[in-house]
């Protein structure tokens, strides 16, 4: 499947169930059916769930509006009508089952493009595979996502089991530490990364400190005191990137010159901006990516600067909407099964992630990788070169 984008939608309230719908008169001779067919538009409405407010909303609202980008650039190359449903979980589980509740009751919504966070997914997965509604994120990486108990869910970056021992191996072989704190902020995403990699660590032979924290905590001055002076990398596999920021300035107040080493969740220009600090990203910096100059100027006239987390959800709605294309250029009226189906059978040759797009029995990107960038004095995220 190929395709284009989106522009956000305010609400669905009770429209007519998803299908296509013939702008043409079906009144006279069978000589007018080819043109009815020919002016033929796919409607449909698709849910999007993301921390559009609350603690990482810069990076929640990048995500909606590449969503509304994807939809907006779709519906024009596949003459479709695709709505785009919002609902605000603002990386907050219960409040992620909320609107997974208010998607999954509303017939119209064929398809879901979220959630964001993959405790978000626990949350919201068993609602989404009763109802069998297909849902795509751009961001969950937790392992145990596509182990089975979601059926209906998928991703288009790469899982944890990757980025885990790939950050850990990097650490291991560029920074040779001694001894070393890694840091969970109890949330599945960061304490699956922590199971990923501290048993690396552990069999290069280094010391590990494992410390736990809130996500809520903002003042980190008394775990920046367990910080040795043998302690030359901290770990922190955290979603807040104003806390990592929090706790870079804690360092500095303690006089402590560590490395930060952060996982994707913390990739966020403008706010986590700790010189010297490493983050990894399960997106690519898209900007050096030659084909996606246009779009890359078409989303920065829009809506500005952006990051790694924007682009992987416009390939995740682009999936969906080229799927209910697929569904409506059959001749079918889409709904959840037959769209279900359909992003079972993606096969994108190429897409905005300079990648193929395809999905594994489970549900996984196959060959999904993960990218690493440096930070410099100016807060620049600079990648680093695979090896």
């Amino acid at each position: 499947m190929k395709g284009r984008l989106v522009i956000a939608a305010a609400a669905v309230g009770a429209l007519a169930v998803a299908g296509c719908s013939s702008s043409s008169s079906s009144s006279s001779s069978s000589a007018s059916s080819g043109a009815s067919a020919a002016t033929k538009s796919c409607v449909a409405s698709v849910g999007f769930e993301g921390p559009i407010t609350g603690p990482v909303a810069p990076l929640g609202t990048e995500q909606l509006h590449f969503a509304q980008l994807a939809v907006s650039m779709d519906n024009a190359a596949n003459n479709s009508k695709i709505t785009l449903v919002q609902g605000d979980t603002q990386l907050n589980p219960a409040i992620a089952t909320t609107v997974t509740q208010q998607f999954t009751s509303n017939p119209a919504i064929i398809a879901v493009v979220g959630p964001a966070g993959s405790q978000e997914v626990k949350a919201a997965g068993p609602l989404m595979t009763r109802a069998g509604l297909a849902f795509i994120s751009g961001s969950a990486t937790n392992v145990t996502l596509t182990q089975g108990a979601y059926p209906t869910f998928f991703r288009v970056v790469s899982k944890d089991s990757v980025q885990g021992p790939q950050d850990a191996n990097y650490i291991v072989s560029t920074f040779h530490p001694k001894a070393l704190m890694i840091v969970d902020d109890q949330e599945a995403y960061s304490t699956g990364l922590v199971s990923a990699m501290e048993p690396i660590f552990t069999a290069a032979g280094i010391k590990v400190d494992h410390e736990s924290v809130s996500q809520k905590l903002t003042d980190f001055s008394s775990l920046v005191a367990k910080v040795t002076p043998s302690t030359t990398v901290v770990v922190l596999p955290w979603q807040v990137a104003a806390n990592a920021q929090q706790f870079g300035r804690n360092l500095a107040q303690q006089h402590k010159t560590t490395v930060i080493f952060g996982t994707d969740g913390l990739f966020s220009p403008g706010t986590f901006t700790i010189n010297g600090s490493y983050v990894s990203s399960f997106g690519p910096d898209i900007t050096a990516i030659a084909t996606d100059s246009a779009l890359v100027q078409a989303a920065k006239a829009k809506f500005g600067a952006f990051g790694t987390f924007g682009p992987p959800v416009f390939a995740a709605t682009h999936v969906v909407d080229e799927a209910i294309s697929s569904v409506c250029k059959a001749g079918q009226t889409p709904s959840r099964a037959n769209v279900l189906a359909a992003i079972k059978q993606t096969n994108e040759p190429t897409s905005i992630l300079g990648q193929p797009i395809s999905f594994d029995s489970h549900g996984d990107l196959v060959g999904g990788k993960f990218f690493l960038f440096k930070i410099d004095s100016t807060g620049k995220y600079n990648l680093i070169p695979s090896s």
